[in-house]
């Protein structure tokens, strides 16, 4: 083979070699956006639909002072905590715990201003003030206040509003308003641990049942697609599990308490923008059912 016949062999091969490795690169590159594409689909996929239900209630008996923002069922009873707001409506912000009939058994005086959340563990009262200085105040049953401290997070001076506390295993679940979800936070040391952010035009009381925790959401008074409802959620991931709406006719749900598996709430009478006592169960404690 001459000079010039063995470089004309030489460029076919080297040609030959170059389109293989294109072909394989483009190969290559169309089985990687093969799967990108298939794994943008997976991760915009809509999620599988929530279970929706709906719920009623029933009430029970009228509270102490008549304006319950909060409740929490105990062995013992009940525990209520009654709101006074910065208008003045209201009596005090003192907690009851009462029989299941509504009998008071006991009374503890707190230095909690426009209660709007609470919760007994620890063997002490968890009150979560949403009104100035806010934040949360741990008291005794003897009416001390232990310590009070701001929902972390945020401003030192100013962690914002709260509209829901529950207690469970050393935990406090928050509904923080600042931030628009529920806040786990450690009641020894106050260290956040979880957030679960909640879409809903109006958050309140929560309660932990089992391995989940419920929140209430919406506010009828201010759109129509906003009906009062509940959400649950997921206690270890904070993950969407089911949602439910109050039926018309239902009480306007504040707080939130489980006892045996059912569910209770409390209509404080106040709510903003309507009318007090507005509502039909304004001051009642009532037993939630689903339907």
């Amino acid at each position: 083979m001459d000079k010039r016949a063995f470089l004309r062999a030489g460029l076919g091969v080297g040609l030959g070699l170059g389109l293989s490795r294109m072909a394989s690169a483009q190969v290559t590159d169309q089985e990687r956006k093969d799967r990108d594409a298939a794994r943008i689909a997976r991760e915009t996929r809509p999620a599988a639909s929530v279970p929706h239900r709906r719920v009623r209630t029933t009430d029970m008996f009228l509270s102490p002072e008549g304006y319950p923002n909060a409740i929490d069922a105990q062995p013992e009873g009940l525990w209520v905590a009654e709101q006074l707001t910065a208008e003045g409506v209201g009596v005090s912000n003192d907690a009851y715990l009462v029989d299941w009939n509504g009998k008071v058994l006991r009374k503890v005086r707190t230095e909690s201003q426009n209660t709007s959340g609470m919760a007994f563990g620890g063997g002490h009262l968890w009150m979560g003030a949403n009104a100035a200085p806010n934040g949360i105040f741990e008291t005794d049953l003897n009416g001390r206040t232990v310590s009070h401290r701001q929902i972390p997070l945020g401003p030192a001076d100013n962690g914002g509003g709260c509209h829901g506390v529950s207690y469970a295993g050393g935990k406090l679940y928050i509904t923080a308003l600042r931030m628009r979800g529920i806040l786990k936070v450690d009641a020894k040391n106050w260290t956040p641990e979880l957030f679960i952010p909640c879409q809903a035009p109006r958050l309140h009381g929560l309660a932990v049942n089992g391995d989940a925790i419920w929140i209430v959401t919406g506010d009828s008074n201010t759109d129509p697609n906003f009906k009062p409802g509940l959400a649950k959620y997921e206690l270890a991931t904070g993950r969407l599990l089911e949602t439910a709406e109050f039926v018309p006719g239902s009480a306007d749900p504040h707080g939130l308490t489980f006892k045996d598996g059912v569910m209770y709430g409390c209509d404080a009478g106040i709510h903003p923008g309507w009318p007090d006592r507005a509502s039909k169960s304004s001051g009642k404690i009532f037993r939630v059912e689903f339907i």
